[in-house]
């Protein structure tokens, strides 16, 4: 009878099955991975395109003891099922599941937790130094993408490995992909490598020429491996690697289970750095994955023989908004470019990159470059608006602050997947953002209520001389909640009603769950005043401090942590104001990474929608909180 997944003893089993039999668990381990992430979504092509390599790593090494790491870690899946978590897999990225990235928590084969991209190589690099001060024995291996390798903490190791000399294995990756197609000078680089038939032939043809001499064959073979090098450097264009510091292996095979065994196998003895250029296919195995690489890197649940959602957006998403808008507004203006970080498609600007092709840059995974690299397109007049999730710009803290707002240079800041993210987790969250960009000198930070008042704040950032945040949600648009309260985006907040008992200040996506929220407490005869707050930064002061005059009670509402957020501009403006009589209560995420699970299900549990709001407003009017 066939195995399931389940009945193996993961990863012993490994050490004992023949070749044959790793190539059944690769078509089982397809199956089971395309099985579990219809139902419950996540990233699937990256992971389809590492089985092999993946169990060639843990039929070599002895995991945990030898150190395996994953950089940004969507592709780890196939990892967890050979350390012995299949039949966890039900509750893969949901509330109390397992995550969908590593987790030292988790397992101890989870060596690192990650989620974001190029720090594989500095992680493992501090495991082989402690290795060596602790007199240990044990491998350490970092596996990078083509993509993660665009991204510059990678060079740095890189560079820095090279020199310590520590006895690590680098496995790159190489698919052609990070989310979209890779783009950049060492995607050039790769390309080259891959394509070296020439060399790779004569390789292959001078081994077996060598080692057919008998007695001698072998020795000499490695005797002349100096001229082995020599020969692909003159035929090899560049081959940065070993310039580094690295002796390199490749490209090899990321498919072939022989391939990879033997020469993960052959690493394990060398001293010194080794980096070996595995070549995969994202999507390997399941042809709607490979036809559709982008798509089914991380999908949402769907029909695994169709291969289309379950789900479908209805109407239209922020980033989609966001990206026509773009479109507009670049029509009758020259100046407008647009920056983002392997994630054109992503961010909504692949229309965008159609109509304006030479308007549009791809700094692949390298926020901080392209930070900087907008800056300077500020400074020379053009209009760069940089599209980036809210987890990822916080990678490019220094270069806002001190290449952007410390020149005060009109760069406009798209700020996709703010607040609460779901079934991503920890790493993703975007809910930082207003605690790191409202305390920078020149910045206005906005955060509209729905997806009209995206479109209107993208015409005032455009036309501000300063640096501009726009921070907006995951998902589809909110509907414009009433005609009749829009109003000009012209730095100030706007009144959606005003009330007698308390008043609710409102950021963002909020402003619709507490429109819910105060229909909930006139049920049960409060009632609440809303304003929805639109800046952030500078502050709309006044409707503040004429609110702290008439009622006793405010409320402050935002999706981001509490620390540093918009509650802490409002409890200095009071505190600053005199005003000794009047009580807030601040509402937000608490000072914690929040965990995985669906945004209701965060938000409830957090307190965060409309009905926990609702109540924790009548226990802080009662004085129980």
């Amino acid at each position: 009878m066939k195995k399931s997944i389940k009945d193996y003893q993961l990863p012993q089993d490994l050490k004992s099955m023949d070749e044959r039999d790793l190539e059944l668990l690769s078509y089982e381990i397809r199956d089971f991975l395309i099985e579990k992430v219809s139902k419950n979504g996540g990233h699937l092509a990256s992971n389809l395109g590492v089985v092999e390599l993946t169990i060639a790593l843990h039929r070599v090494f002895d995991s945990p003891k030898d150190k395996i790491i994953w950089d940004v870690g969507h592709q780890s899946y196939v990892h967890k099922i050979l350390t012995g978590r299949a039949s966890c897999f039900d509750g893969l990225r949901c509330l109390n599941g397992i995550s969908g990235f590593p987790k030292r928590e988790e397992s101890v084969h989870d060596m690192f937790d990650t989620g974001h991209s190029s720090n594989s190589i500095s992680a493992a690099m501090g495991y082989a130094a402690a290795r060596d001060l602790s007199g240990e024995d044990y491998a350490v291996i970092s596996i990078i993408g083509d993509g993660a390798l665009t991204g510059g903490m990678a060079y740095e190791a890189l560079n820095n490995a090279g020199s310590m000399e520590s006895k690590m294995i680098v496995v790159l990756n190489d698919n052609e992909m990070s989310i979209a197609r890779n783009t950049g000078g060492i995607s050039q680089h790769l390309s080259k490598l891959r394509s070296s038939q020439t060399y790779l032939d004569f390789k292959k043809q001078l081994k077996k020429t060598l080692k057919g001499i008998p007695a001698v064959g072998e020795g000499l073979y490695i005797g002349i491996e100096h001229i082995r090098d020599s020969v692909k450097y003159a035929i090899v264009p560049g081959a940065i690697f070993e310039q580094l510091g690295f002796k390199y292996f490749g490209p090899v095979d990321g498919h072939s289970m022989k391939d990879m065994i033997e020469v993960l196998t052959y690493s394990k003895y060398i001293e010194g750095p080794v980096l070996i250029h595995a070549i995969t296919k994202k999507g390997k195995g399941y042809r709607n994955a490979e036809n559709n690489p982008d798509k089914f890197h991380g999908i949402g649940a769907f029909n695994p023989t169709t291969g289309n959602l379950l789900a479908e957006e209805k109407k239209l998403s922020y980033s989609k908004v966001f990206g026509n808008k773009l479109v507009e507004l670049a029509k009758d203006n020259p100046k407008i470019v647009a920056v983002s970080a392997a994630m054109i498609e992503a961010t909504g600007l692949e229309t965008f990159a159609g109509k304006y092709p030479y308007r549009t840059f791809d700094a692949g995974i390298a926020e901080a470059h392209a930070v900087t690299f907008a800056a300077g397109l500020a400074a020379s007049g053009y209009r760069p608006v940089v599209a980036i999730y809210s987890t990822f710009l916080q990678r490019a803290y220094d270069q806002i602050l001190i290449d952007v707002c410390m020149q005060n240079l009109p760069v406009v800041f798209a700020v996709d997947r703010a607040g609460n993210v779901g079934a991503d987790g920890e790493t993703h969250h975007g809910v930082f953002d207003l605690s790191y960009l409202s305390h920078m000198p020149n910045m206005t930070v906005m955060a509209p209520k729905d997806g009209k008042e995206l479109a209107d704040m993208m015409e005032y950032a455009l036309a501000l001389n300063t640096p501009c945040a726009i921070r907006y949600p995951r998902g589809e648009i909110v509907d414009s909640i009433s005609e009749s309260w829009d109003s000009a985006i012209d730095g100030t907040s706007e009144r959606i009603f005003e009330g007698n008992d308390v008043e609710i200040f409102a950021v963002g996506k909020m402003v619709s769950i507490c429109m819910e929220t105060c229909k909930k407490l006139k049920d049960k005869g409060v009632d609440a005043g809303l304003l929805n707050v639109r800046f952030v930064k500078p502050c709309d002061k006044e409707p503040i401090i004429s609110a702290a005059t008439r009622v006793k009670y405010l409320v402050t509402v935002e999706d981001n942590v509490l620390e540093g957020g918009f509650s802490s501009i409002v409890n200095g403006l009071i505190a600053k104001s005199g005003i000794s009589d009047v009580k807030v209560l601040n509402i937000g995420w608490p000072d914690k990474f929040i965990e995985q699970g669906t945004t209701p299900e965060l938000f409830e549990k957090y307190g965060l929608d409309s009905e926990h709001i609702a109540e924790r407003v009548c226990d802080f009017l009662e004085g129980k909180a």
